[in-house]
């Protein structure tokens, strides 16, 4: 059963939002729709609108076009996701719309114009579905496609839909520059996205292949603070039974374990990859709506 929100941690969620609804404006008013880069999504499709009919306002067009996606959010989603998005929409819309008139001219080169404005939406982006919300658009597509494929990055199912708004904004636009160049604003705000929402939580597993698998466990466990795993291997070429311990640590923690390590047994074998994600006692709890 889902503990129910406090209210400070329910003002934490709105502030965060707000700040990565505000990214979004920026991003769009001083980096994107200068240049004709469409970001891809809901929102592309509405600076398209605008484009072709210069009366309709961005942010209201994002939110018309949202309303189909925000009927589907409260049948497959529920009631927290959808209210979080619609508060994340109108916050990104109407910033949209309202500072248009307060921004400087940006006058960099496109290819800078794109990839800091990929960063600048990623961020906000990321901000934003780190609070289980999102703000409309192929954003919305992308967490109702997550309920069903849960192995696949947010950023990477955002791509697939945005692309296809990309292409057709290579036609609307005339200019199949601009499209490149959304393109490259694209993979860095998706780049950006999963640095902020996975980034935090990548930890290292090693595996260590020991004479003295006891006093290495022991060792670790008095450096790091950490519990390990023996795994019951056998060597390939002597065929001797060997004890290999496996651990997951976090990245500051990996100088550490190292140390640990080589300081109990100098010629332990020590193999390090990395983990996208950690679930459990010292790292993040399961959460079913996490994405």
């Amino acid at each position: 059963m889902q503990k129910k929100r406090t209210l400070a941690q329910t003002a934490l969620d709105i502030l965060v939002i707000t700040l990565g609804g505000a990214l979004m404006a920026l991003a769009i008013n001083y980096f994107l729709a200068p240049h004709h880069i469409v970001p891809g999504g809901v929102t592309g499709l509405a600076m398209m609108a605008h484009y072709l009919w210069d009366a309709i306002p961005i942010g209201a067009a994002i939110l018309v076009i949202n309303l189909p996606l925000f009927i589907l959010s409260w049948r497959f989603a529920g009631r927290r996701f959808l209210l979080y998005t619609v508060y994340g929409t109108v916050v990104s819309s109407v910033l949209i719309d309202l500072t248009v008139p307060y921004l400087p001219p940006n006058d960099m080169e496109p290819l800078l114009t794109a990839v800091f404005g990929g960063v600048v939406m990623g961020a906000g982006l990321g901000l934003v579905f780190t609070r289980g919300a999102t703000t409309g658009g192929s954003d919305v597509a992308a967490r109702l496609l997550k309920l069903v494929i849960p192995h696949m990055q947010m950023g990477k199912l955002m791509l697939a839909v945005d692309l296809v708004v990309i292409t057709l904004a290579g036609f609307v636009f005339g200019d199949v520059k601009n499209a490149l160049y959304a393109v490259v604003t694209l993979y860095v705000a998706v780049t950006a996205t999963d640095a902020i929402l996975y980034g935090l939580n990548t930890a290292r597993v090693a595996y260590v292949v020991s004479g003295r698998p006891d006093d290495v466990v022991r060792a670790i466990g008095a450096a790091l603070g950490r519990g390990a795993t023996l795994l019951h291997g056998e060597g390939s070429y002597t065929g001797e039974a060997k004890k290999v311990i496996l651990c997951a640590v976090g990245r500051t923690q990996i100088a550490r374990l190292k140390e640990a390590v080589k300081s109990t047994d100098p010629d332990a074998f020590v193999i390090l990859s990395e983990a996208h994600e950690v679930l459990g006692e010292g790292f993040r709890d399961y959460d079913k709506n996490a994405l």
